[in-house]
Parts: structure tokens; sequence; C-alpha cells
């Protein structure tokens, strides 16, 4: 081979040498535009998968975002005007709050902040007045609000009179609580619960004392009997009941025994000062005369009237002043404070007897004399038959 051939050989070997080289480098830019596109295409999936998790957590924290703005905004409640019956009692210094709660507990309404609303709305909320509501379950809280007008209260008044028997003050009760008579009967032998005095002797009668009560069904026996001997002995204090029975020279159960009489033998209250004058002098006697009241020995046969009759007065009741000497063993009636303040401080006169005339218009009539005390009771007589 001479030089020439050798040269066209090694520059046809240098001429192909270069267009290898542009076809490598044309490979090479393929596949880095492949590259880039496949990035790319990842770049977007990625940015998509982005996207909708940004867009998800978006949703899925406005959704509850909404609700618990929606939750403040309107509260839950519930609608109509509910059913059955709840008894609510609002307590004295709650409040609206704090009886909203109380309704979400008992069932009433769904939430404190829709009652809390409905108040609001219907201006009541200085109108809330403690006491006992008859409600109803599962109410719309705008449907609660009026049921807890203090109109619409369940307490009743009960006012107890002067002079009632235990018994006529436990049938009282239980008319205005629905309870029977026997949970009285029950409760007033637990002295200890009732706090009587101890010159009671554990014996309710004659310390329940006549007031007017707040009673509901909800108020127990127990507190309603306290309740009364608790105002008993708030009138006992401020008439000084045990320092006067002391300077009148009898015991306090004896001084309100007394005062039992007084009230259930006097026709009106300015007699009643002359009529503890007459038991005073009676005792006082030299020997002791009998009292012969005949309240006593109707008391003692359960039985009701202003005259026993003469198989009245052969009862062997302890109650029968007819028969038994000094004062019966406790009360008769449950008397007021007129009637103890006539006890602690009697009428000065020398009178032995006292007959009511005309139980109609209460006169009552005084007198020393056997004589003229005959004659009064005829003229008692005389009345009844006309009527």
């Amino acid at each position: 081979m001479n030089d020439l051939d050798l040269d066209n050989l090694l520059g046809a070997e240098d001429d192909e040498g270069p267009r290898r080289r542009s076809r490598g480098s044309r490979s090479a830019r393929t596949r880095s535009r492949r590259r880039q596109r496949r990035q790319r295409r990842k770049g977007f999936v990625a940015f998509f998968i982005a996207i909708v998790v940004i867009v998800g957590v978006l949703g899925v924290g406005g959704y509850y975002g909404y609700n618990w703005i929606r939750g403040v905004a309107i509260p839950k409640d519930y609608t109509g005007q509910g059913s059955g019956e709840v008894i609510v009692e609002i307590k004295d210094g709650q409040s609206a709050t704090e009886i909203a709660q109380t309704l979400v507990e008992q069932g009433v309404v769904a939430s404190e902040r829709a009652f809390i609303n409905a108040v609001g709305a219907a201006g009541k909320s200085a109108s809330l007045q403690p006491g006992e509501y008859k409600l109803r379950k599962g109410m719309a809280a705008a449907s609660a609000v009026p049921l807890l007008d203090p109109k619409r209260r369940l307490q009743t008044t009960l006012t107890v009179r002067e002079g009632l028997r235990l018994s006529q003050i436990f049938q009282q009760l239980s008319t205005a609580t629905g309870k029977p008579v026997r949970d009285f009967e029950r409760a007033a032998k637990d002295a200890e619960a009732l706090d009587l005095p101890s010159y009671a002797k554990k014996r309710l009668e004659g310390f329940a004392f006549p007031a007017t009560y707040e009673v509901s069904p909800k108020s127990s026996p127990e507190d309603l009997l306290a309740a009364m001997v608790a105002r008993y002995k708030k009138a006992a204090e401020d008439v000084g009941l045990v320092d006067g029975a002391r300077r009148v020279g009898h015991t306090p159960l004896e001084v309100l025994t007394i005062a039992s009489i007084v009230e259930a033998e006097s026709g009106s209250k300015r007699d009643m000062p002359k009529i503890a004058r007459v038991i005073y002098n009676r005792l006082q006697r030299t020997p002791p005369m009998l009292l012969q009241m005949d309240s006593t020995v109707m008391y003692g046969l359960n039985k009701f009237g202003v005259s026993a009759t003469h198989a009245d007065l052969r009862s062997k009741s302890r109650y029968n002043t007819y028969a038994r000497p000094g004062l019966p063993p406790g009360p008769i009636t449950n008397p007021g404070e007129d009637a103890i303040k006539a006890t602690l401080k009697p009428a000065d006169g020398p009178w032995l007897f006292f007959v009511t005339t005309d139980t109609k218009r209460g006169i009552t009539k005084f007198t020393d004399s056997q004589t003229e005390h005959d004659k009064f009771v005829e003229e008692f007589n005389r009345n009844q038959a006309a009527g």
C-alpha cells in the first residue's frame, strides 16, 4: 500500500470519526430530553398530588371549621314542644347559665347556649324566679322559656290557721302536696328530725305553728313539719315564752297547753286574755277547781264541736277535764301568737266561768258566779235551738 492509499485510508477514518460523534451527541440530547420530560411529568404528578392533598386538607378543615362555627353560632336545639313530664327546680340565686345546665342535665333542652339565647330573645333573664316548674323532655328552648314564668310555679301558698288540730293540718298538707296523710303521721313521730324543743316531750301537737307556707309536690313531709316547728320556735323566741312561763309559774309546755285551750275556746281575739285568766284562776284555787273545758273533752274523743254531751263527759280520756284535775297532758290545738301572748299576759279579773252565748257572733260572757254562769248556759241553749 502506498502513502497515498494510507493517507486516504486515514483520511477516511478521520472523516468517519466526526460523523460518529455527531450521531452520539444527538442520542445524548434525545435521552436528556426524555429524562426532562419524565422529570416534568413526575413534577406535574407530584404537584397535582400536592394540590389534591392541600385541597383535601382544606376541605376537611373547612368542614369541621364550618361545623364548629355553626355550633357556636347556631347551638344544638330540639324542635317542638317535647313530651313527658319533668319537674325542674330553680334554686335561689341561680344564674341563667346554671339554670341552663340543670335543664340540659334533665333532658329538657339540647344545649345550654340554645336556652340562654332563647331567654335573651324573650327578654326573660330577669324574671327567672326560684321554685319548681313542670316542663317536658326534648323541648325547643324557645318553648321551655315560657313555662318558667313565676306564675306557673308548682308551689302553692298554704295558710294554716290558728287553732287547728294536728290531724286537720295533716289533711291540709296532704291535699296540697298529694302525699298521703299517713306519711305526715309517720314524719310527726321523728322528734329529732323535726328538731322539737326538749319540753315538747316528742309530741308535735301544739308545735306546728299556724302561718303561711310555700308547699310543692316535691316538699317532703319531714321538711314541711320541720318548717312549722322552726316557725314555732321563732314565735316562741319573739314572745319570750320560756322566760314568760317562769314568770306565770308554769313550764313552757303548760303555757302552750293553756294557750291551745284559749285558742279553742275563744270566740274572738279580744276574749283571749280573759279566758286565760279563767284557767289560771281555776288552777290557783285551793283546792284547784276542775277546768271543765268542753274543748279538751272533744279532743280526747277525736270529735269536733262546741259542746260536749253527757255521754262525752263520762269519757275516761286523760283529756277529760270534767273528771280529771289540772291541765290535760299536752296541747289540744296549735295556737297562734295571740293566744300565746294572752296566756303569758292574762287579763286581771276574778272570773271563774265563761260561756260563748252566741257562737255565730262570737259573743262570750264572763262571771265569777255559778248562778250567772247557769243563766249564760241557758242563753247558749236558746241560741243553739234557734239555729
